[in-house]
């Protein structure tokens, strides 16, 4: 199997999403492998820059997951159920209070409000409720037939888990690909990164984390992680080869007041 990237657009925004990063990621990749693991799957950007043949998604959102399994087993559905619904203002504070009784609505849902919302953000409150602002973003189309048909395309034959990830990887074996971009913060001042995966992805579960991935090292597989650019991060990873890479900051609303970030890349 080869790694040769494409242009496969990711079918969500998703935080923490690596668009602005293939093209340092993907290097890391072999140049062949047998199967492709990424049990922290978001928006998959760079499970939709590579492409495999043979790949086990995951995450532990299951609205994200249900809307993968939708798209990539019935995209007429899809489509059919999100072309009725409305870009406008009322609308989408309607839509967004909903609760879809089927599992093509839920995904219907989850596409049109990321589609919609202020700066494309997917963000859920401690209620576990959708709690993002109408984007104002008239000029979009709800229903991006063409990328739902690209997506289904890119999904077909692909194994969709809703499951923690080192249950995911457990498979995984000599000659596989896993491809690690856990849940963090580049906030790091004030204890930002203490306090954000405390709430989303616990230290304890950064050190199960490393744990899993020396593991999977150990049975052959070509391991690849994303992750903090902070010191406690790189001690945890210091027999692995690391690298340091830049992007823009998107979490300010002010494009103006948006930074160059650093993050590491940890792979073996």
């Amino acid at each position: 199997m080869s790694n040769s990237p494409t242009k496969f657009r990711p079918l969500l925004k998703w935080p923490g999403g690596k668009r602005s990063l293939i093209n340092d990621i993907l290097p890391l990749f072999p140049e062949t492998f047998s199967r492709y693991f990424e049990p922290f799957v978001g928006g998959g950007a760079v499970f939709f820059s590579l492409l495999p043949t043979r790949a086990t998604l995951s995450d532990t959102d299951p609205d994200l997951i249900n809307c993968y399994i939708q798209v990539r087993d019935s995209p007429r559905r899809v489509i059919a159920t999100l072309s009725k619904l409305e870009n406008s203002e009322s609308a989408y504070y309607e839509i967004r209070s909903r609760k879809p009784r089927t599992e093509i609505g839920r995904a219907a849902r989850l596409i049109y409000l990321v589609t919609l919302a202020f700066n494309g953000i997917y963000r859920i409150n401690s209620a576990g409720k959708f709690n993002v602002p109408y984007g104002h973003k008239t000029h979009l189309d709800v229903c991006d037939k063409e990328r739902i048909y690209q997506a289904s395309a890119a999904l077909a034959g692909v194994t969709l888990q809703c499951a923690d990830f080192e249950s995911v990887v457990i498979s995984a074996r000599k000659g596989d690909l896993v491809y690690l971009d856990p849940p963090y913060t580049v906030a790091h001042s004030n204890n930002g990164f203490v306090k954000y995966n405390a709430k989303i992805f616990s230290w304890c579960d950064q050190e199960r984390l490393a744990r899993v991935a020396r593991e999977l090292s150990a049975r052959g597989c070509k391991v690849v992680i994303s992750n903090a650019d902070h010191e406690s991060i790189r001690d945890l990873y210091h027999d692995f080869t690391m690298k340091r890479v830049h992007r823009p900051s998107n979490i300010s609303a002010n494009v103006g007041a948006r930074s160059r970030i650093t993050e590491c890349i940890f792979y073996r």
